[in-house]
């Protein structure tokens, strides 16, 4: 057995020893070691890769990432698993949705594959995974390269000293357990997808080259702000577009510049993107980036300098058969949706999605919210889980703030008011405005139910208030939503980040009280009756675009299914209430048309 080989040390170490994990667990690969690579050219790692499940974590307890290519009957130990034989799954995908039995895993899963290298002096090669959940281990060789924490964000490791000319070892252990001190912790409200299910790929660099770019209108003037990971003096930043073409220095490996410019302002109605290109030795990258404005003035949202109100509905990544995997199609057809709703404006719930979304709401016109999954009871006293949901914060902020269609940092959702929590999303918060101070911040507040009031810490040290409300699923009495704004008296916006209710749409589902499509539709026109009152609310974003799989939810009409989908989980049935809210969306939209074409000063 190989507990007794020289792989494992020795029998103690490897069946007894409960801190196996400890050496692995360094989250070293996190924002400070992530690379910018929009526009470069890539080796894409997606296909077939070598699959093990590994309930008990035997792989760690017995270095199954040193074993060598070695023939069966060659062997002197039976292997307990085989990395370079035996069963295959196709990367990017989620384990649960490719065998039965693997539904409901939940532990450490093994993926391998052959990884051929012809070596080129002065080039630096370079992984990239687009997510792996939750807890990924990378190795190359029988080395360990690195580990990176959290379920949703990109990650980078440098292979370039581990490899050898031919064929290399390429082994990922991926860990999604719920535990107390990740981010999300154990109790969650959607399902725990397991897996590498975005794409990956290996990057060829040269000694010298781009790490990070962030490019944002400031004023009369576009700003850059580039890190050079290398030797450099000097790089070049161009917009052809707008006739700029300027060198910037490099000093201490950041390059900074600030351009007189006033390109064409990007917004929903007008997505204008230009193509933008920075050069540094022999390194290139491009990008395509859209300049525009957002900012609270009072309790108004302002885009490019005029107030705005989002129209907007929640979504989930999520489907019926590719589980949290996601496809250009699918982001097509969610955006589709978006706009026969009338939406401006999209909730990315409750995690990072997938970074083609935010690339596809720059081209059609879409504002974002996206989010860090600080959600519900987090273990708010524990610095390990700050680090944590810091990094994953920064991870996301660094991939996607140069998409004009993210005008909101959202740091979390329901979170009670302690005084840990307190102190934990402030962090959270100066960690926002810190990365990128040109957006807005927010998150989903918690009501004082008692005194029908918003009294939340949080609220005054982010930008936007986002309220989740369920009046007439969770909360019977639609003119407390009222009180609530004449108690609270909020001095910055209010969006209604979540309300809705189930509908069963299934021939199970009940022809009228709660899971009724009827009793959905009523609480909609209900909603919008009330909302139209209360001039604080600058935005909403219903719960949910789709129906989407989670555990918790087991009731009859339910079904291991969140059924407050405006369509159904087949993404084609629309609901009833899909209408209502599209009617009211319509209304709202003629309405700030006629308010841009009326002229200052008339009269109607």
């Amino acid at each position: 057995m190989l507990e007794r080989s020289e792989l494992a040390d020795n029998a103690l170490q490897a069946l007894h020893d409960e801190d196996y994990d400890r050496p692995f667990n360094t989250q070293s690969l996190n924002a400070d070691t992530l690379i910018y690579t929009r526009g470069r050219p890539a080796q894409s790692l997606d296909g077939e890769w070598n699959f093990c499940v590994d309930l008990l974590d035997t792989g760690l307890r017995q270095k199954w990432f040193t074993l060598l290519p070695e023939a069966p009957e060659d062997r002197i130990e039976p292997w307990d698993y085989d990395p370079y034989m035996g069963d295959t799954v196709p990367v990017p995908s989620c384990w649960q949705m490719l065998k039965e039995k693997w539904y409901f895993f939940e532990g450490s899963s093994w993926y391998t594959r052959a990884l051929d290298h012809t070596p080129q002096p002065g080039r630096r090669q370079v992984l990239r995974v687009g997510a792996a959940q939750y807890d990924c281990k990378v190795f190359l060789n029988g080395e360990f390269l690195g580990n990176h924490y959290g379920g949703s964000t990109p990650f980078c490791v440098e292979l370039t000293q581990s490899l050898r000319p031919g064929q290399n070892w390429l082994m990922l252990c991926v860990n999604n357990s719920r535990t107390l001190d990740r981010v999300p912790m154990r109790n969650t409200d959607w399902f725990n997808y397991g897996g590498i299910y975005r794409e990956t790929a290996l990057y060829d660099l040269p000694q010298t080259f781009v790490r990070d770019l962030f490019v944002r209108l400031n004023r009369d003037a576009i700003q850059v702000s580039a890190q050079i990971d290398g030797d450099a003096t000097s790089a070049r930043f161009e917009i052809p577009e707008l006739n700029i073409s300027t060198e910037i220095p490099v000093v201490d490996g950041v390059a900074e510049a600030r351009i007189p410019a006033k390109p064409e302002l990007w917004s929903p109605d007008t997505p204008k993107l230009y193509d933008v290109t920075l050069r540094c030795g022999e390194d290139e990258i491009r990008d395509r980036v859209g300049f525009r404005t957002i900012a609270r003035r009072g309790t108004d949202i302002m885009l490019n300098g005029a107030p705005i109100f989002l129209r907007g509905i929640s979504v989930h990544e999520d489907d019926e058969a590719l589980g949290k995997t996601t496809t250009e199609d699918d982001l097509r057809r969610r955006f589709a949706h978006a706009k026969e709703l009338g939406c401006n404006y999209l909730r990315l719930a409750h995690y990072p999605h997938h970074e083609r979304a935010a690339e596809l709401a720059d081209e059609l016109g879409l504002m974002l919210w996206e989010e860090v999954p600080v959600y519900w009871a987090i273990d708010f006293a524990n610095p390990a889980t700050l680090r944590d949901a810091d990094n994953q914060l920064r991870e996301l902020i660094r991939r996607d703030r140069n998409r004009a269609s993210v005008i909101i940092w959202s740091i979390g959702n329901e979170n009670p008011d302690t005084d840990a929590r307190l102190a934990f999303m402030r962090q959270l918060a100066e960690t926002a405005k810190s990365e990128d101070p040109t957006r807005l911040t927010s998150a989903a507040c918690l009501v004082n139910h008692a005194r029908l009031k918003i009294e939340d810490r949080l609220a005054q040290h982010i930008d936007v208030i986002g309220l989740n409300e369920y009046y007439g699923w969770y909360e019977e009495n639609f003119d407390e939503l009222g009180e609530i704004g004449r108690n609270s008296a909020p001095d910055r916006p209010v969006v209604i980040s979540e309300t809705g209710a189930d509908g069963d749409h299934t021939p199970h589902g009940p022809k009228r009280g709660l899971f009724s499509l009827a009793y959905q539709d009523e609480v909609y026109r209900k909603q919008i009756a009330t909302l139209r009152e209360l001039d604080y609310v600058k935005g909403m974003s219903p719960w949910i675009l789709y129906d989407f799989r989670v555990e918790r939810r087991q009731g009859i009409f339910q079904r291991g299914w969140n059924r407050k989908g405006l369509i159904a989980a087949d993404k084609e049935t629309k609901k009833p209430a899909f209408q209502v809210l599209a009617a009211y969306y319509a209304e709202r939209a003629a309405d700030e048309t006629r308010a841009r074409t009326i002229p200052e000063g008339a009269t109607t």
